[in-house]
Protein backbone atom coordinates (compact mmCIF):
# COMPACT_ATOMS: atom_id res chain seq x y z
CA UNK A 1 0.00 0.00 0.00
CA UNK A 2 1.92 2.91 -1.55
CA UNK A 3 1.28 6.79 -1.04
CA UNK A 4 0.95 7.37 -4.88
CA UNK A 5 -0.17 10.77 -4.66
CA UNK A 6 -0.55 13.85 -2.38
CA UNK A 7 -2.82 16.89 -3.30
CA UNK A 8 -3.53 19.84 -1.16
CA UNK A 9 -6.62 22.47 -1.90
CA UNK A 10 -7.13 26.02 -0.19
CA UNK A 11 -11.05 26.25 0.94
CA UNK A 12 -13.07 29.53 2.31
CA UNK A 13 -16.58 29.18 4.11
CA UNK A 14 -18.50 32.38 6.19
CA UNK A 15 -19.30 31.30 9.27
CA UNK A 16 -22.83 31.90 10.30
CA UNK A 17 -21.62 34.75 13.14
CA UNK A 18 -18.47 35.92 14.01
CA UNK A 19 -16.13 33.53 16.36
CA UNK A 20 -14.59 35.91 19.05
CA UNK A 21 -11.74 35.26 21.48
CA UNK A 22 -9.32 36.71 23.45
CA UNK A 23 -7.18 36.58 20.67
CA UNK A 24 -8.71 36.55 17.61
CA UNK A 25 -12.15 37.67 15.46
CA UNK A 26 -13.01 34.92 12.66
CA UNK A 27 -15.36 35.80 10.14
CA UNK A 28 -14.39 33.33 7.75
CA UNK A 29 -13.32 29.79 8.00
CA UNK A 30 -9.70 29.44 6.02
CA UNK A 31 -8.33 26.01 5.43
CA UNK A 32 -5.95 23.66 3.22
CA UNK A 33 -7.81 20.50 2.64
CA UNK A 34 -5.21 17.22 2.12
CA UNK A 35 -6.25 14.63 -0.23
CA UNK A 36 -3.61 11.66 -0.28
CA UNK A 37 -4.47 8.52 -3.13
CA UNK A 38 -2.92 5.40 -2.84
CA UNK A 39 -1.88 2.78 -5.39
CA UNK A 40 -4.70 0.43 -4.63
CA UNK A 41 -7.19 3.32 -4.90
CA UNK A 42 -7.64 4.33 -1.23
CA UNK A 43 -8.16 7.98 -0.78
CA UNK A 44 -8.00 9.98 2.57
CA UNK A 45 -8.70 13.23 3.78
CA UNK A 46 -6.96 15.71 6.18
CA UNK A 47 -7.43 19.54 7.05
CA UNK A 48 -4.89 22.24 8.44
CA UNK A 49 -7.03 25.20 9.49
CA UNK A 50 -4.23 28.35 9.22
CA UNK A 51 -4.32 29.79 13.38
CA UNK A 52 -1.55 32.33 13.34
CA UNK A 53 -2.58 33.38 16.59
CA UNK A 54 -1.90 29.84 18.28
CA UNK A 55 0.40 27.84 16.12
CA UNK A 56 1.97 30.31 13.51
CA UNK A 57 0.76 28.57 10.59
CA UNK A 58 -0.63 30.22 7.53
CA UNK A 59 -1.97 29.08 4.45
CA UNK A 60 1.21 29.78 2.60
CA UNK A 61 3.22 27.87 5.37
CA UNK A 62 0.90 24.85 5.51
CA UNK A 63 0.97 24.61 1.85
CA UNK A 64 4.89 24.78 1.95
CA UNK A 65 5.61 22.51 4.48
CA UNK A 66 3.33 20.15 2.75
CA UNK A 67 4.94 20.20 -0.55
CA UNK A 68 8.44 20.72 -0.13
CA UNK A 69 9.20 18.34 3.38
CA UNK A 70 6.27 15.98 3.70
CA UNK A 71 5.13 15.18 -0.03
CA UNK A 72 8.60 14.47 -1.11
CA UNK A 73 9.39 12.08 1.90
CA UNK A 74 5.77 10.28 1.84
CA UNK A 75 5.36 9.69 -1.88
CA UNK A 76 6.02 5.90 -2.86
CA UNK A 77 6.53 4.63 1.06
CA UNK A 78 4.41 1.85 2.23
CA UNK A 79 2.11 3.01 4.07
CA UNK A 80 2.04 -0.06 6.02
CA UNK A 81 4.99 0.97 7.97
CA UNK A 82 3.37 3.35 9.60
CA UNK A 83 5.22 3.79 12.78
CA UNK A 84 8.40 4.68 10.91
CA UNK A 85 6.33 7.19 8.79
CA UNK A 86 4.46 9.09 11.96
CA UNK A 87 7.80 8.85 13.50
CA UNK A 88 10.02 10.60 10.86
CA UNK A 89 6.80 13.42 10.24
CA UNK A 90 7.78 14.74 13.62
CA UNK A 91 11.34 14.87 13.28
CA UNK A 92 11.92 16.29 9.16
CA UNK A 93 10.61 19.81 10.28
CA UNK A 94 10.53 21.69 13.34
CA UNK A 95 7.06 23.38 14.17
CA UNK A 96 4.08 23.27 11.11
CA UNK A 97 1.95 21.48 13.46
CA UNK A 98 -1.22 21.86 11.62
CA UNK A 99 0.73 20.77 8.17
CA UNK A 100 2.15 17.69 10.14
CA UNK A 101 -2.02 16.92 11.63
CA UNK A 102 -3.52 17.26 8.13
CA UNK A 103 -1.27 14.48 6.62
CA UNK A 104 -1.37 12.29 9.49
CA UNK A 105 -5.06 11.96 9.55
CA UNK A 106 -5.15 11.56 5.86
CA UNK A 107 -2.76 8.66 6.42
CA UNK A 108 -4.65 7.23 9.27
CA UNK A 109 -8.34 7.57 7.04
CA UNK A 110 -6.35 5.63 4.47
CA UNK A 111 -4.88 2.97 7.14
CA UNK A 112 -8.36 2.44 8.54
CA UNK A 113 -9.72 1.93 5.62
CA UNK A 114 -7.60 -0.62 4.62
CA UNK A 115 -8.37 -2.76 7.69
CA UNK A 116 -11.92 -2.09 7.15
CA UNK A 117 -12.53 -0.45 10.09
CA UNK A 118 -13.97 2.61 10.85
CA UNK A 119 -10.85 5.19 12.29
CA UNK A 120 -12.26 5.27 15.80
CA UNK A 121 -12.54 1.13 15.94
CA UNK A 122 -9.25 1.15 14.50
CA UNK A 123 -7.93 3.30 17.44
CA UNK A 124 -9.12 1.55 19.97
CA UNK A 125 -13.36 1.66 19.76
CA UNK A 126 -14.09 2.96 23.15
CA UNK A 127 -17.64 5.26 22.22
CA UNK A 128 -19.54 5.16 19.32
CA UNK A 129 -21.45 8.56 20.30
CA UNK A 130 -20.10 11.48 22.05
CA UNK A 131 -21.57 15.15 22.64
CA UNK A 132 -20.06 18.55 21.91
CA UNK A 133 -20.32 21.47 24.27
CA UNK A 134 -21.24 25.17 22.08
CA UNK A 135 -18.88 28.15 22.62
CA UNK A 136 -20.45 31.61 23.37
CA UNK A 137 -18.26 33.62 21.89
CA UNK A 138 -16.99 36.99 23.36
CA UNK A 139 -19.22 39.65 23.53
CA UNK A 140 -21.00 42.21 25.41
CA UNK A 141 -22.84 40.44 28.62
CA UNK A 142 -26.25 40.96 27.01
CA UNK A 143 -25.38 39.42 24.10
CA UNK A 144 -23.67 36.66 25.23
CA UNK A 145 -26.65 36.31 27.09
CA UNK A 146 -28.30 36.00 24.17
CA UNK A 147 -26.97 33.61 22.22
CA UNK A 148 -26.39 31.49 25.37
CA UNK A 149 -29.82 30.91 25.57
CA UNK A 150 -30.18 30.36 22.07
CA UNK A 151 -27.86 27.61 22.18
CA UNK A 152 -29.81 25.79 24.99
CA UNK A 153 -32.93 26.36 23.48
CA UNK A 154 -31.32 24.67 20.68
CA UNK A 155 -30.15 21.45 22.95
CA UNK A 156 -27.09 22.19 24.02
CA UNK A 157 -26.59 21.64 28.23
CA UNK A 158 -22.95 22.58 28.11
CA UNK A 159 -21.66 26.17 27.25
CA UNK A 160 -18.33 26.95 26.63
CA UNK A 161 -17.64 30.77 27.19
CA UNK A 162 -15.28 32.54 26.31
CA UNK A 163 -13.40 35.52 28.18
CA UNK A 164 -10.79 36.83 28.66
CA UNK A 165 -11.31 40.56 27.17
CA UNK A 166 -11.72 43.93 28.34
CA UNK A 167 -11.21 43.11 31.97
CA UNK A 168 -11.99 41.08 35.09
CA UNK A 169 -15.22 43.19 35.91
CA UNK A 170 -16.59 42.79 32.48
CA UNK A 171 -16.31 39.09 32.17
CA UNK A 172 -17.95 38.92 35.60
CA UNK A 173 -20.61 40.32 34.36
CA UNK A 174 -20.39 38.44 31.41
CA UNK A 175 -20.94 35.48 33.02
CA UNK A 176 -23.58 36.72 35.31
CA UNK A 177 -25.91 37.76 32.68
CA UNK A 178 -25.43 33.88 31.28
CA UNK A 179 -26.01 32.02 34.42
CA UNK A 180 -28.96 33.93 35.08
CA UNK A 181 -30.51 33.04 32.01
CA UNK A 182 -29.66 29.78 31.45
CA UNK A 183 -30.24 28.69 35.23
CA UNK A 184 -28.29 26.78 36.93
CA UNK A 185 -28.61 23.32 35.68
CA UNK A 186 -26.52 24.31 32.30
CA UNK A 187 -22.87 23.36 32.84
CA UNK A 188 -20.68 26.45 32.02
CA UNK A 189 -16.85 26.26 31.00
CA UNK A 190 -15.13 29.16 30.63
CA UNK A 191 -12.23 29.56 28.03
CA UNK A 192 -9.70 33.01 28.92
CA UNK A 193 -7.82 32.24 25.69
CA UNK A 194 -4.35 33.35 28.13
CA UNK A 195 -6.13 36.35 28.98
CA UNK A 196 -5.76 37.15 32.21
CA UNK A 197 -2.51 36.94 34.63
CA UNK A 198 -2.58 34.54 37.61
CA UNK A 199 -3.37 37.33 40.01
CA UNK A 200 -6.20 38.24 38.10
CA UNK A 201 -7.25 34.64 37.69
CA UNK A 202 -6.90 33.43 41.03
CA UNK A 203 -9.24 36.79 41.89
CA UNK A 204 -12.10 36.35 39.53
CA UNK A 205 -12.04 32.39 40.19
CA UNK A 206 -12.32 32.82 43.84
CA UNK A 207 -14.82 35.44 43.40
CA UNK A 208 -16.76 33.03 41.14
CA UNK A 209 -16.40 29.96 43.71
CA UNK A 210 -17.95 32.78 46.30
CA UNK A 211 -20.81 33.76 43.98
CA UNK A 212 -22.06 30.12 43.24
CA UNK A 213 -21.55 30.30 39.38
CA UNK A 214 -20.97 26.82 39.20
CA UNK A 215 -18.09 26.82 36.71
CA UNK A 216 -17.19 23.60 35.81
CA UNK A 217 -13.56 24.25 34.53
CA UNK A 218 -11.22 27.16 33.44
CA UNK A 219 -9.36 27.01 30.55
CA UNK A 220 -6.08 28.39 29.89
CA UNK A 221 -6.18 31.29 32.07
CA UNK A 222 -2.61 32.69 31.26
CA UNK A 223 -0.16 32.84 28.99
CA UNK A 224 0.89 30.01 27.46
CA UNK A 225 4.59 29.77 28.34
CA UNK A 226 3.73 30.99 32.31
CA UNK A 227 3.71 27.51 33.45
CA UNK A 228 4.78 28.42 37.10
CA UNK A 229 1.56 30.90 36.92
CA UNK A 230 -0.62 28.19 35.75
CA UNK A 231 0.26 25.96 38.36
CA UNK A 232 0.22 29.15 40.50
CA UNK A 233 -3.31 29.42 39.91
CA UNK A 234 -4.31 25.71 39.58
CA UNK A 235 -2.57 25.23 43.44
CA UNK A 236 -5.17 28.03 44.47
CA UNK A 237 -8.86 27.95 43.47
CA UNK A 238 -10.91 24.61 44.05
CA UNK A 239 -12.02 24.75 40.60
CA UNK A 240 -10.62 22.43 37.55
CA UNK A 241 -8.13 24.13 35.68
CA UNK A 242 -6.95 23.08 32.02
CA UNK A 243 -4.18 23.58 30.12
CA UNK A 244 -4.79 24.35 26.07
CA UNK A 245 -2.44 26.30 24.81
CA UNK A 246 0.51 25.26 26.91
CA UNK A 247 0.40 21.95 25.98
CA UNK A 248 1.52 21.09 21.83
CA UNK A 249 3.93 18.25 22.08
CA UNK A 250 3.48 15.29 24.55
CA UNK A 251 6.96 16.73 26.20
CA UNK A 252 5.15 20.30 26.92
CA UNK A 253 2.33 17.58 28.47
CA UNK A 254 4.80 15.97 30.38
CA UNK A 255 6.07 19.32 32.01
CA UNK A 256 2.57 20.16 33.06
CA UNK A 257 1.78 16.47 34.44
CA UNK A 258 4.66 16.35 36.55
CA UNK A 259 4.39 19.78 37.96
CA UNK A 260 0.52 19.25 38.45
CA UNK A 261 0.53 22.60 36.76
CA UNK A 262 -3.29 21.75 35.61
CA UNK A 263 -6.15 19.21 36.18
CA UNK A 264 -7.28 18.53 32.80
CA UNK A 265 -5.87 18.94 29.70
CA UNK A 266 -7.04 19.72 26.12
CA UNK A 267 -5.60 18.28 23.31
CA UNK A 268 -6.29 19.54 19.76
CA UNK A 269 -4.29 17.58 16.53
CA UNK A 270 -3.33 20.97 15.29
CA UNK A 271 -1.46 21.46 17.85
CA UNK A 272 0.17 18.03 18.63
CA UNK A 273 1.07 17.62 14.70
CA UNK A 274 -2.19 14.34 14.65
CA UNK A 275 -3.43 11.41 15.74
CA UNK A 276 -0.12 9.72 16.56
CA UNK A 277 1.27 12.75 19.23
CA UNK A 278 -2.39 13.03 20.41
CA UNK A 279 -2.35 9.43 21.53
CA UNK A 280 0.99 9.90 22.91
CA UNK A 281 -0.54 13.06 25.34
CA UNK A 282 -3.22 11.28 26.08
CA UNK A 283 -1.75 7.89 27.12
CA UNK A 284 1.31 10.25 29.59
CA UNK A 285 -2.28 12.03 31.08
CA UNK A 286 -3.88 8.48 31.55
CA UNK A 287 -1.11 6.96 33.42
CA UNK A 288 -1.22 9.74 35.72
CA UNK A 289 -4.70 10.03 36.39
CA UNK A 290 -5.40 13.16 34.46
CA UNK A 291 -8.68 13.37 31.86
CA UNK A 292 -8.60 14.98 28.95
CA UNK A 293 -10.70 16.69 26.45
CA UNK A 294 -10.26 17.02 22.68
CA UNK A 295 -11.11 20.56 21.15
CA UNK A 296 -10.41 21.90 17.92
CA UNK A 297 -9.74 25.32 15.85
CA UNK A 298 -12.21 26.52 13.26
CA UNK A 299 -12.65 23.29 11.09
CA UNK A 300 -14.63 21.62 8.57
CA UNK A 301 -16.19 18.16 9.00
CA UNK A 302 -13.12 16.57 7.62
CA UNK A 303 -10.47 17.96 10.57
CA UNK A 304 -13.38 17.73 12.81
CA UNK A 305 -14.43 14.36 12.00
CA UNK A 306 -10.63 13.43 12.64
CA UNK A 307 -10.55 14.88 15.81
CA UNK A 308 -13.85 12.99 16.70
CA UNK A 309 -12.86 9.62 15.70
CA UNK A 310 -9.94 9.98 17.59
CA UNK A 311 -11.55 11.14 20.77
CA UNK A 312 -14.12 8.66 20.82
CA UNK A 313 -11.69 5.89 20.69
CA UNK A 314 -10.23 6.40 24.23
CA UNK A 315 -11.58 6.27 27.46
CA UNK A 316 -9.52 8.98 29.32
CA UNK A 317 -11.05 11.82 26.75
CA UNK A 318 -13.91 12.57 28.74
CA UNK A 319 -15.14 16.35 27.11
CA UNK A 320 -15.36 17.19 23.70
CA UNK A 321 -15.50 20.48 22.08
CA UNK A 322 -16.76 19.72 18.27
CA UNK A 323 -18.98 22.73 17.72
CA UNK A 324 -17.31 24.49 14.68
CA UNK A 325 -18.93 22.81 11.81
CA UNK A 326 -22.62 23.59 12.99
CA UNK A 327 -21.15 27.54 12.86
CA UNK A 328 -20.25 27.07 9.44
CA UNK A 329 -22.62 29.12 6.37
CA UNK A 330 -22.08 25.81 4.04
CA UNK A 331 -21.45 21.83 4.32
CA UNK A 332 -18.37 20.71 2.13
CA UNK A 333 -18.61 17.34 2.99
CA UNK A 334 -20.43 14.45 2.48
CA UNK A 335 -19.90 11.36 5.08
CA UNK A 336 -18.17 11.64 8.37
CA UNK A 337 -19.62 12.22 11.99
CA UNK A 338 -23.63 13.48 11.75
CA UNK A 339 -24.84 15.65 14.38
CA UNK A 340 -27.98 15.64 16.30
CA UNK A 341 -28.29 18.39 18.41
CA UNK A 342 -25.03 18.08 20.72
CA UNK A 343 -25.13 14.38 19.70
CA UNK A 344 -22.21 13.16 17.62
CA UNK A 345 -22.72 9.78 16.03
CA UNK A 346 -19.40 8.17 14.59
CA UNK A 347 -19.99 6.71 10.89
CA UNK A 348 -19.94 3.17 10.44
CA UNK A 349 -17.78 3.40 7.02
CA UNK A 350 -14.25 2.54 6.84
CA UNK A 351 -11.86 5.30 7.74
CA UNK A 352 -13.11 9.28 8.62
CA UNK A 353 -16.70 7.50 7.01
CA UNK A 354 -16.27 10.86 4.53
CA UNK A 355 -17.56 9.74 0.91
CA UNK A 356 -17.19 13.05 -1.06
CA UNK A 357 -15.60 16.69 -0.50
CA UNK A 358 -17.09 19.31 -2.20
CA UNK A 359 -13.67 21.49 -2.84
CA UNK A 360 -16.23 23.94 -5.01
CA UNK A 361 -18.36 24.52 -2.26
CA UNK A 362 -15.98 26.89 -0.05
CA UNK A 363 -16.29 30.88 -1.13
CA UNK A 364 -12.32 30.92 -2.67
CA UNK A 365 -10.33 28.02 -3.77
CA UNK A 366 -6.32 28.30 -4.52
CA UNK A 367 -5.05 26.12 -6.74
CA UNK A 368 -4.77 21.98 -6.40
CA UNK A 369 -1.25 20.80 -5.88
Amino acid sequence: MKIDKIETYRVAIPLIKPFKTALRTVHTAESILVKITCDNGVIGWGEAPPTVVITGDTLSSIESAIHNVLKPYLEQKNLLNYEAIFQEIQLILIGNSSAKAAIDMALYDCLSQQCKLPLYQFLGGHKEEIETDYTVSVNGPEEMGEDAVAYVQNGFDVLKVKVGKDNIQTDMDRIREIRARVGGLIKIRLDANQGWSPKEAIHAIRKMEDMDFNIELVEQPVKAWDIAGLKQVTDHVDTLIMADESVFSPRQAFEVIKTRSADLINIKLMKSGGIYQAQIINQLAEVCGMECMVGSMIETKVGISAAAHFAASKKNITRFDFDAPLMLAKELVEGGIKYNGRKIMLPSEPGLGIRHVHIEGGISLGNSR
